[in-house]
């Protein structure tokens, strides 16, 4: 029997999978990540990714023979800066996506090379959580930092890809979060990188995401327990892989994806320009464009509440916020949560927004509170949904926030429209990696409908009421 190695490398957490030659998930293992929050700003140590890796590998090739595994491949993070030093190490903590800290330099690139250049070539709008953005912030205010960067990496995968096969590679749809990146050519863009006053040399090799970058060098093979030799892939940004893993294949089927951040993501034959800003990634596919709706704030808000309404011993406590939410009503009592604890970039666009309850009175409970936080949350993905111009043929939910059961319910009710979960998010997204390697994705997308939930008719009324008035919150917040 023979292996591929799927790996994650995600906010929260590295998880890989070995799946077998017949497409199943035979092991499963994750180690949790921090995350650094200072003066705004949003930091991880590729360390900590490499370190989890290898621990997870380690554990692999404990059970089944290195021999046997046959290759790597991985989905991430995308949109980061990584910047690395001539030996491939990190020369500072990696700017994550979340972090919108380079919106003068945004700024400054936009006016010199004109915003519809930006938007035609990227297929994206410029802000300050784009890569190359926050490659200029670097340049200006970390400058000994800049003077020491020779490589840059996109994704936390490529991270692991590099230090595994000394090769500074990137996949097309996670470097189409770049800001640097010709999304039709697939290419980067050298007026926009000269604009920005960087080398394009400091950029990685693009790859197709089943293409082979390298192979394991044998001091790697020495850190993570793989055989030298074993190859490693191009692998593809989290969002491209989820894309696949939920099925997704033609306009008007819809993914939305609950993890730490969030999205609603669908395909199209080109890029979609909308006034709010779809953001466009080039798929796996030849001719074939993913376009998302990117939140900064899904599963955290769940996570936060857990932490704030239901700590138990330091730690979150999912289970009392189900409790709290098995007894919540609807509309939670006119409670509403504008969920941008981590400011917003779709389908507002703004680093500064904040979040905040508003409606309370004295008969608000904690139950309200914790409903209300799940209700914003469904109410920004209807606000995304709205973007795309083909209505929904079918909408599928994949990522943590699945498993909560009432929060799947109100998100039917939110957007009117079924619901279908799907089971085994990890897996499912592990074997399509496993997949990409023999290219045949489509082979092991399972046609399973998922569990499915109904928008029930009575609280159509009550939601729409309810959605108009958050509408207004965050115009009337603005200011303050």
């Amino acid at each position: 029997m023979t292996y591929i190695a799927a790996f994650d490398a995600g906010t929260t957490a590295v998880k890989g999978t070995l799946v077998n030659e017949a497409g199943e998930a035979v092991l499963s293992r994750s180690v949790e990540l921090s995350t650094l929050c200072h003066d705004g700003f949003q930091d991880q140590a590729p360390q900590d990714w490499w370190a989890a890796f290898c621990e997870i590998s380690r554990q692999f090739t404990g059970d089944v023979p290195a021999e046997d595994i046959q290759g790597i491949i991985m989905s991430g993070q995308m949109q980061d800066l990584i910047p690395l030093d001539e030996n491939l190490d990190p020369v500072c903590p990696a700017i994550l996506y979340s972090d919108g800290r380079a919106e003068a330099q945004a700024a400054a690139l936009e006016e010199a090379v004109g915003g519809e250049y930006f938007l035609h070539t990227t297929g994206n709008r410029c802000d300050g959580s784009l890569s190359l953005p926050k490659l200029m912030w670097l340049k200006e205010h970390r400058p000994e930092l800049y003077a020491r960067t020779v490589h840059i990496l996109i994704s936390s995968k490529d991270f692991l890809v590099a230090r595994l096969t000394g090769v500074c590679a990137g996949d097309v749809t996670a470097c189409a979060t770049a800001g640097a990146m010709d999304i039709r050519r697939k290419c980067w863009d050298e007026r926009l990188l000269s604009a920005a006053g960087v080398d394009a040399k400091l950029f990685p090799t693009l790859y197709q995401p089943h293409r082979q970058v390298g192979t394991v060098l044998p001091e790697a093979a020495a850190a993570c327990g793989y055989r030298a030799g074993t190859a490693v892939f191009a692998g593809i940004g989290d969002a491209g892989a989820t894309t696949l893993a939920s099925g997704i294949r033609r306009p008007g089927q819809y993914n939305i994806n609950l993890g730490t951040s969030g999205w609603v993501a669908t395909v199209s034959d080109d890029i979609l320009l909308t006034e709010a800003g779809v953001f466009n990634l080039a798929a796996a596919s030849e001719g074939c464009y993913i376009n998302v709706v990117p939140f900064l704030n899904a599963g955290n808000v769940h996570k936060w509440i857990a932490g704030v309404l239901g700590r138990k011993d330091g730690a979150p406590d999912y289970g009392a916020v189900s409790a709290l939410l098995e007894q919540s009503a609807p509309g939670s009592h006119g409670v509403l949560f504008l969920p941008y604890l981590v400011g917003e970039r779709f389908p507002v666009l703004d680093p500064d927004a904040r979040g905040c309850f508003f409606g309370m009175t004295a008969e608000t409970s904690t139950s309200d509170l914790a409903r209300a936080s799940l209700e914003g949350v469904a109410f920004s993905l209807r606000q995304g949904l709205e973007q795309f111009s083909e209505p929904p043929a079918s909408i599928s939910l994949i990522g943590g926030g699945g498993r909560e059961a009432v929060w799947c319910q109100i998100l039917a009710d939110v957007l009117g429209h079924d619901i279908t979960v799907l089971g085994d998010t990890e897996f499912r997204a592990a074997r399509t990696l496993a997949a990409l390697t023999r290219q045949d994705a489509d082979s092991l997308i399972s046609a399973e409908d998922g569990t499915v939930y109904r928008p029930r008719s009575e609280y159509r009324a009550l939601y729409d009421a309810q959605y108009a008035r958050y509408r207004k919150l965050y115009p009337a917040l603005r200011e303050i």
